[in-house]
């Protein structure tokens, strides 16, 4: 829940590897988790991203030959505000932090860096991308928008991707498939669809829901959660493949 307790922390998230073994496997990628701290409604909790983006990159790392960094915990998170609890950095912040990790890595050899967003609020991360050609460091931005997209199609999904934008169908599945003891009562009935959110840089997320949820989580399952993220997997060899050849 969005609260305090052991239920903030759940296990088996941050990478377990030692010097020893990165040395043996010597990666020639990284992936580095960005999530945020941010509202999710009543039922999820505000670590919710960071959760999605770390369990995403388990799965990832436990299939591809990467370097699998702890996360990015707190992020631009600006347009949630209005609820008590968000923390946000700034662009800039965001910016020189992915920098800054990306000119370690090149020391100790490693020279792609794949960046694993689960906020959509971070949109700096397609300029640090972008920015990155003639850096020493490759860089890629995971997933885009056509990897969610056949994720979704894979799980069945229901709710478009502009209508499920935030504690919906996709991030509730996700939490219920690999950490449903994160998910609160509350979400069968948490419904509230906003299509229509055109200033919502200008004016954040509070006039468009009250509850802070836009997507219909009622039609989230944990075997939906399943396949999105065997969907993901599948998809990131694309990404791997991009940056080694």
């Amino acid at each position: 829940m969005s609260g305090s307790g052991t239920h903030d922390r759940p296990s088996g998230l941050l990478p377990r590897s030692t010097t020893e073994e990165v040395r043996e496997r010597r990666p020639a990628v990284a992936i580095l988790p960005v999530g945020s701290f941010e509202q999710h409604g009543a039922f999820l909790p505000l670590a919710t991203d960071t959760v999605i983006a770390c369990t995403i990159a388990r799965e990832i790392a436990a299939a591809y030959p990467v370097l699998h960094l702890p996360p990015v915990t707190v992020s631009c998170s600006h347009e949630h505000a209005d609820w008590p609890g968000t923390v946000s950095i700034s662009a800039a912040t965001l910016h020189a932090v992915v920098g800054d990790i990306a000119a370690s890595l090149r020391r100790s050899g490693i020279g792609s860096l794949i960046l694993l967003n689960a906020h959509g609020g971070n949109y700096v991360l397609r300029n640090v991308v972008q920015e990155s050609a003639g850096s020493g460091t490759r860089m890629a931005l995971f997933p885009g928008p056509a990897d969610w997209d056949a994720a979704r199609n894979r799980a069945g999904v229901q709710t478009s991707s502009h209508s499920d934008m935030h504690a919906g169908e996709l991030e509730t599945s996700i939490l219920l498939h690999a950490h449903p003891e994160l998910v609160g009562t509350g979400y069968e009935t948490a419904d509230c669809l906003a299509d229509d959110r055109r200033h919502l840089l200008s004016l954040g997320m509070a006039p468009y829901t009250e509850s802070g949820v836009i997507g219909r989580p009622s039609l989230a399952s944990a075997e939906k959660g399943k396949e999105l993220l065997a969907g993901l997997v599948d998809s990131f060899d694309e990404y791997l493949t991009l940056l080694t050849a």
